[in-house]
């Protein structure tokens, strides 16, 4: 999702790390399980996350406030 994020907007960036690979990165965000998603240093989650709920940590991150989802 965060990919399809930064191809539509150039505001938007994406970084994918191999968390083996850069263990030290891994250990500066305390990624223990992946996807491990980190939002401008302030939100994270761990897991793959239905895209309302992946939204709305993307709202939070840029201090929107946004209602959830209908279906909730």
């Amino acid at each position: 999702m965060a990919a399809f994020l930064a191809i539509e907007s150039p505001k938007v960036r994406t970084d994918i790390v191999e968390a083996g690979e850069f263990p030290d990165l891994a250990e500066r965000y305390n990624v223990y399980a992946v996807p491990k998603v980190v939002i401008n240093d302030t939100v994270e989650f761990v897991g793959a996350q239905p895209e309302p709920h992946f939204m709305r940590y993307v709202a939070q991150a840029a201090g929107v406030q946004e209602a959830p989802p209908a279906d909730e």
